[in-house]
């Protein structure tokens, strides 16, 4: 089994030292036509880079020469900041020499909107450094549209007046734009006022609260003007970004990924994470680019890719496949196809069980769970109030059907998902309730009109206020009792944690806390479980995953002298975005038809997402249809595997922390 998150001593992964027999650094890279560094995890690259920027403005200020910087907002770019301001604060890095260029901003977009890119960078950088304010060039996104291309100009020129810029640090988007330089974009592109397309705007949809609040236009770099930087890094994390990635730095230059221009730059660099760097060939298929070190995962991942690659089943593979697909040497080690393919089919095989809690009074060797105890206590963090029955509903059903003492802890009360409309449907429900029952009082009728005007009033992108904000968490706490009652738990099993990090009311969260961690270890040391169940879909568009799963972990690592803990396992599911890759699922539970419906039933339970969720993502499907589909995605895989065949399956890796 693999130990997720295990430190290496060394932060970048498969360098050509992971490969016992390269020698050709040239060779083992022939697949990337951009320089590409790949670290285990994103804080390390963010921090990485932060320290050749550093460096850079050391230089710069030594030469008593001006140091351009372009930056760029967004997620991708916090730990990058926040690693500055350390430097700054606790090592004497010093901004004074440095004049910033903003990359882009929305238009129209006041600069004080909790949206603008702007205070984005006020809030994250500019105002806990010692940058001269006159240094400081974001787009102004307030301008009157006949003042734009005149601003835009001047931006131009004050970069290429001061020697043009020496650095650009920017994020990657999922369709492989720079800026908001949108799929098409002329090459010779300078600043300018741009019409965003419609992935773009999706895309954004989630800081606005709706596609409808999203600006249709703005103001950016053009290809031309970020092209012309000494040097580019170019910032991507998570699975999400894995297919743009492997586009731009292995696949064909063209307007329609605006980024892959990059291939002709002189000095950039692509920093990556382990799992945006998933599709690299390096990474997917290393036997393709070198002899890499065949242990058991190597050997899983590699015949799972043989038998997609030849469409055969693992019982199938011949000598000539291994030899025709780059693995020769596997079977020159390692003996005939038979020998692997048996072994590998076993293991897979292993991986299935219709007991995710463990089958009572059976020999448990070779199964994912143990048998004892043999009525487990089961705890399910869900981040959402509907990550439980959209991730893992079969699972779930399958637990409490066999009789395990199962609870479900919703970490965040979900409530900036609910549209308003929804609160204006329950809060005229409960006048009419008031009213048929003759129990109205004036005070609840007051909540009623003051809620209901401020939502009429409401400007867009507005924060909620405080009222709106509870009646929304109440919709979402009231659909996750009800989906909770669809499997069969009773309503104290379900814990509300409301976890104080996501409660600022805007898709923008503050770093988890003590506070946070102290929640969640208090519900464990009361509960006590043998099993945890937790998110481990670190590709959420929102973050708010990640983010969970990271209290979880600090709060199990502050748990570790417990008693108990040593008995407790924990089991990552993936949402409804990616599912594991086969080859790495540890478990594997199977769902009938009957049980498949019973988990549709309970998605159905969230009204507030039901139809059309308020941050759908890229992705316009229904939370019920992505869940099915990524279920029946992966029984399809296994049956194609030569393995039983399901109707829909869940899987799971196992992470260890002791």
């Amino acid at each position: 089994m693999s130990k997720i998150a295990a430190k290496q001593k060394d932060d970048t992964i498969l360098s050509p030292l992971n490969y016992p027999n390269s020698s050709d650094l040239k060779s083992f890279l022939r697949f990337e036509k951009i320089p590409t560094t790949i670290y285990k995890d994103s804080n390390a690259a963010a921090i990485a880079v932060a320290m050749e920027v550093a460096s850079l403005i050391k230089i710069k200020e030594l030469r008593k020469e001006p140091c351009l910087i372009g930056f760029a907002s967004g997620s991708t770019m916090v730990v990058f900041y926040e690693e500055l301001i350390r430097m700054h604060k606790q090592e004497g890095l010093s901004f004074k020499h440095v004049m910033s260029f903003n990359i882009d901003e929305f238009y129209p977009m006041d600069p004080e909107s909790i949206q603008s890119h702007s205070k984005f960078m006020h809030e994250h950088f500019f105002d806990h450094i010692d940058m001269d304010k006159s240094n400081i060039h974001i787009p102004n996104g307030a301008l009157p549209l006949d003042k734009v291309n005149g601003f835009c100009a001047k931006y131009e020129a004050k970069i290429e007046k001061n020697g043009g810029l020496d650095v650009i640090i920017q994020g990657m988007s999922g369709g492989g734009h720079t800026g908001f330089n949108e799929p098409g974009s002329p090459i010779d592109s300078k600043t300018r006022l741009v019409t965003l397309d419609r992935p773009t705007i999706i895309a954004a949809a989630s800081d606005f609260y709706g596609e409808r609040n999203v600006p249709r236009k703005a103001i950016t770099m053009g290809i031309d003007t970020m092209f012309k930087a000494k040097r580019v890094f170019m910032l991507a994390w998570g699975e999400g970004k894995a297919p743009i990635v492997q586009k731009i730095v292995e696949g064909q230059k063209t307007d329609q990924v605006p980024a892959s221009i990059l291939q002709d730059h002189d000095n950039v660099t692509l920093i990556l994470d382990e799992a945006s760097a998933e599709d690299l060939t390096r990474i997917k298929t290393p036997w393709i680019v070198d002899i890499p070190k065949w242990d058991e995962a190597m050997i899983k991942k590699g015949v799972v890719w043989l038998c997609q690659k030849v469409n055969k089943p693992i019982l199938k593979l011949t000598n000539k496949d291994y030899n025709d697909h780059h693995m020769n040497d596997l079977i020159t080690d390692l003996g005939t196809a038979y020998d692997i393919n048996i072994k590998v089919f076993n293991d897979l095989q292993n991986t299935i069980t219709g007991w995710p809690g463990g089958k009572p009074n059976a020999d448990d060797t070779n199964r994912p769970e143990r048998a004892k105890p043999a009525k487990k206590r089961v705890v399910i963090f869900s981040p959402h109030p509907d990550d439980d029955v959209i991730s893992m509903g079969g699972t779930f059903i399958r637990l409490f059907d066999q009789g395990h003492d199962v609870h479900v802890a919703y970490q965040t009360s979900g409530n900036i998902a609910v549209f308003d409309e929804d609160v204006i449907q329950h809060t005229d429900f409960f006048q009419e309730v008031d009213q048929a029952l003759g129990v109205q009082n004036k005070d609840s009728l007051a909540l009623y009109k003051k809620v209901n005007k401020y939502i009429n009033e409401k400007k867009a992108g507005e924060i909620d206020k405080p009222e709106v904000k509870k009646i929304k968490g109440l919709i979402r706490k009231a659909e996750a009792r009800a989906g909770c009652r669809s499997v069969g738990l009773t309503d104290d099993k379900a814990h509300f944690l409301e976890l104080p990090f996501y409660e600022t009311g805007t898709v923008k969260k503050k770093p988890v806390g003590p506070e946070d961690v102290k929640i969640i270890k208090d519900l464990l040391l009361e509960l006590k479980p043998q099993q945890i169940y937790a998110a481990g879909d670190l590709s959420d568009p929102h973050g708010t995953h990640r983010v969970c799963l990271n209290a979880i972990f600090m709060a199990l690592d502050e748990l570790k002298k417990e008693p108990w803990i040593k008995d407790c396992w924990v089991w990552l599911y993936r949402g409804a975005w990616h599912e594991w890759p086969i080859n790495e699922i540890e478990m594997a539970v199977p769902m009938s038809p009957d049980e498949l419906m019973r988990k549709r039933k309970a998605i159905f339970k969230h009204q507030s997402q039901k139809d059309s969720a308020l941050f759908p993502g890229s992705d316009s499907r229904e939370f019920w249809q992505r869940a099915e589909d990524r279920n029946k995605g992966l029984a399809c895989q296994y049956d194609q595997l030569g393995l039983a065949e399901y109707e829909a399956m869940e899987g799971f890796k196992r992470y260890f922390f002791l």
